[in-house]
């Protein structure tokens, strides 16, 4: 299932986007002089960050790190780029998983971030942060005091939307940082037994980029300044190992998989199917073939598209998650259901695919089995706002008001919209029993949003 939440407005790539808020970055706001706000947001999709954590997973344990500790999401935007905000997650765009074309190559990209985050570098762009002059959003807010208080799912993706000059200035590098960063990437490689020539390559594909003007350059290059120092130097290191690097098997198919859905869910349908021919993995061209059908209301062809896809691979939960996205977005209620409770027995840790079955569940009529998958989503994925949405719902329809009040107050919140935030928190707070859980959450909020109101 692919989900996509901007701040301040949706981005509606395809229909199957939905909106999640992205990255913290709300305390940059007012560094600059008002420019046009920039909504960016992260595309979730179960299959897709699934494949990211197959990828990551060696150069995390090389860089003495853990898959619990630190994740790789997909930001919704087609230019190259990636970044790190924190310690917890590394953000990838769209863009750059579309134009890179071995695994390898995303693989170096989330070393090279790793780099930044084992060195340090981000204690100084916090620091550049927090002598901001305001913290214009609750977002900010609650974000910096989930990652206080060690919650790595609250504190990721909160709420956020910036003027693209203040994010170029967060996200800036110094060339002795990159340099740093480059030196990790390229030992965490080699000892997780990828090929650093993914990281030459990655180099060599932005090499022109110095001698143009910013206003041509790609995002990346202004974020992450390039030198012909660099590329030399990723080219000394790999013409001084001694050590083979053999293809990967696993990690060549998951980036081919996580990739091919990506492509198919942006590039025009007729794109996919003129292409998917040539997929080497039989699995994923159908996949990406059902995708296309799907989107061309064709749902016949995609479900025998996306059955012939779970023939090969039937215990693979994430294909009977997109064969329930299929039915639940035409209105089969009842097959969606069922397609998503396998799904969700395949692969039971996945709040994305458990959010789709509470989502099917309450189409179908089974409202109380709904509320409880996604009160379990939510409990495994706190900056999910799409939850946090079907979930207000589902408490309404359920008579428990004052718990719908305190989600969408919450919602509102993650979304930088104190004012919003504040009239649900304060309808909670007089709804919910005194000093319960949901009091103290719907307590917070209403704090927070009033401190913020006072700033004003």
């Amino acid at each position: 299932m692919i989900s996509s939440h901007g701040c301040g407005m949706v981005i509606a790539l395809f229909p199957r986007l939905a909106s999640i808020p992205a990255l913290l970055l709300c305390a940059l706001l007012g560094l600059v002089a008002p420019r046009p706000v920039v909504a960016l947001g992260l595309l979730r999709d179960a299959d897709i960050e699934h494949g990211l954590a197959e990828l990551s997973f060696p150069i995390l344990r090389a860089a003495g790190l853990s898959s619990r500790q630190v994740e790789v999401l997909v930001v919704d935007d087609p230019t190259f780029n990636a970044f790190v905000l924190d310690h917890r997650t590394v953000f990838v765009h769209a863009g750059l998983i579309l134009k890179v074309d071995r695994a390898p190559m995303l693989q170096a990209v989330i070393a090279h971030e790793l780099g930044h985050i084992t060195n340090g570098h981000l204690a100084r762009r916090m620091a550049n942060m927090q002598n901001a002059r305001s913290a214009a959003g609750l977002g900010a807010l609650l974000a910096l005091a989930a990652a206080a208080t060690g919650n790595a799912k609250g504190a990721v993706g909160l709420a956020v939307g910036t003027q693209s000059a203040a994010i170029r200035s967060f996200l800036a590098h110094t060339r002795a940082e990159e340099a740093a960063a480059d030196q990790a990437a390229e030992a965490y490689l080699s000892y997780a037994g990828v090929d650093p020539q993914g990281l030459v390559d990655l180099h060599r594909q932005f090499a022109g980029q110095e001698f143009l003007s910013a206003a041509n350059q790609d995002p990346y290059m202004q974020s992450h300044p390039l030198t012909r120092d660099r590329l030399r130097a990723a080219e000394d290191f790999v013409a001084a190992q001694t050590q083979s690097f053999a293809p990967n098997p696993t990690q060549d198919y998951w980036f081919a998989r996580l990739r091919g859905k990506l492509s198919a869910f942006t590039r025009a349908p007729n794109w996919t199917l003129l292409r998917a021919k040539d997929e080497t993995y039989d699995d994923i061209r159908l996949m990406r073939e059902a995708v296309a059908y799907h989107r061309l209301n064709q749902l016949p062809r995609a479900i025998a598209a996306i059955d012939a896809a779970i023939a090969l691979r039937p215990e693979d939960g994430y294909y009977y998650d997109l064969k329930g996205q299929f039915l639940m977005e035409t209105r089969n209620w009842q097959a969606a259901v069922t397609a998503y409770e396998k799904a969700s027995d395949l692969a039971p840790s996945e709040p994305l695919i458990l959010a789709g079955l509470g989502r099917a569940q309450r189409a179908a009529g089974q409202r109380a089995a709904g509320l409880a998958s996604l009160e379990a989503a939510r409990a495994r994925d706190f900056r999910d706002a799409r939850v946090m949405h079907d979930l207000a719902l589902a408490y309404a329809e359920d008579g428990q008001p004052g718990m719908a009040a305190l989600l969408t107050s919450e919602r509102y919140a993650l979304a930088g919209k104190p004012e919003d935030a504040l009239i649900h928190a304060r309808r909670a707070v007089m709804q919910l029993p005194r000093g319960s859980p949901p009091w103290q959450r719907a307590q917070d909020v209403l704090t927070t949003s009033e401190k913020l109101q006072k700033r004003k």
